[in-house]
């Protein structure tokens, strides 16, 4: 008997037996679904105290009773304001830089350092299904508003910064500048332009604000004053009101409640430049309400991100050794901008991501993770 052939057929059995037990013990892996979107917000509130830096906040918080709605956030970041070309940046090159997450040049609006245009958050948005809105001080044509849906060159282009926003689709905006839209040198009309796309813009010399009735199946623009609108201190009154209506609006005519919306308190920024502390704390505690009405709704809401940031500081602002909290002593070091770094405040699904110090452009790149993906073929 050949030993060496029954000795090899063996080999060559066990070997064959060996692997189909193996085969037979070991499945193949399950594919787990994962949600791209569990655990996102389904809206983001972005907040811009423009020229709001800590001299600011603190001021405002002692002004008004020793507390700000701004002490409710559990998050709390610094963030580096920047430009890509100068140490102190303005309010264009920081809003391009929360909008489209690029450093960019001050005067930029939406464009890189090449003047190329930069998709924004707001746009990115839009095109996953959210609904879009804007809120101002300012006119809707300013620096930090122009950022989030038009691509110019130079901020104080304004009239080409009115028909971007004609030709965006912004559900929702509320601000002053209106002779950029209706009484302009190329003497088009950009109300009527807008009513022919089918947004409601009510005149505000006809009718106020707090009397308008929203219709939640049209588009909605609101312009409050002929250029810049009044500061809060001489009669200045819609802002409290346009923002629980943008909310409201988003929220209702969204059909999967998905809605991005950003407010800008500008004129803080203003009193700034013009070292008035008063004016400087009167903005603030209007903006402060302004916030504690957003955190209310996100409570109920449980599904809404609120980010609270400035652009930058204004005025080098101080509170001075003989300052007691009903008497603030204050200072200036200059009539613009500087350079310090500002505070960021975030609350609701997702601040967790905004712990820490960054750039400025890292706010962009942190709200576009919490956008929810409607589908595979989303291109931003």
């Amino acid at each position: 008997m050949n030993y060496k052939i029954i000795f090899f057929v063996l080999f060559i059995v066990t070997i064959f037996a060996c692997n189909k037990k193996v085969s037979d013990i070991v499945e193949e892996p399950a594919i787990i679904q994962v949600d791209p979107n569990e655990g996102k917000p389904k809206n983001i509130i972005f907040l811009i105290g423009d020229g709001m830096g800590l001299g600011q906040i603190t001021a405002g918080m002692y002004a008004n009773g020793n507390k700000t709605n701004l002490e409710k956030f559990p998050v709390i970041g610094l963030q580096k304001s920047h430009a890509s070309n100068k140490l102190v940046t303005d309010s264009a090159a920081a809003a391009t830089s929360f909008a489209s997450g690029v450093k960019t040049y001050n005067g930029a609006i939406g464009v890189d350092s090449d003047t190329m245009p930069v998709p924004t958050i707001l746009e990115i948005a839009e095109k996953r299904g959210y609904k879009s809105g804007l809120v101002a001080s300012s006119t809707i044509v300013h620096a930090t508003p122009a950022c989030f849906y038009s691509h110019n060159k130079y901020r104080k282009n304004y009239e080409e910064i009115a028909m971007d926003l004609a030709n965006a689709e912004v559900d929702f905006f509320v601000g002053g500048g209106n002779k950029f839209f209706e009484r302009r040198t190329d003497e088009e009309n950009l109300i009527r332009k807008l009513q022919d796309k089918g947004y409601d813009i009510p005149k505000y010399v006809d009718v106020d604000l707090q009397d308008v009735v929203l219709d939640y199946t049209q588009k909605f623009g609101y312009l409050t004053s002929d250029e810049d609108p009044l500061p809060q201190s001489l009669g200045r009154d819609y802002m409290i009101t346009a923002s629980s209506m943008a909310v409201d609006y988003l929220d209702k005519s969204s059909e999967d409640g998905n809605f991005f919306l950003m407010i800008e308190g500008s004129q803080i920024d203003w009193g700034g430049h013009s070292n008035d502390s008063k004016y400087i704390i009167s903005e603030f505690i209007e903006f402060d309400k302004i916030i504690g009405n957003v955190l209310e709704f996100a409570k109920k809401d449980g599904e809404t991100l609120v980010i609270v940031t400035a652009d930058h500081e204004t005025g080098g602002y101080a509170i001075q050794q003989e300052s007691t909290m009903d008497s603030l002593v204050t200072a200036f070091t200059s009539n613009y901008h500087t350079a310090v770094m500002v505070p960021v405040f975030a609350y609701g699904p997702g601040s967790e991501n905004f712990n820490g110090i960054y750039e400025n452009t890292a706010i962009f790149d942190k709200m576009k993770k919490q956008l929810f993906v409607k589908n595979n073929r989303a291109s931003n």
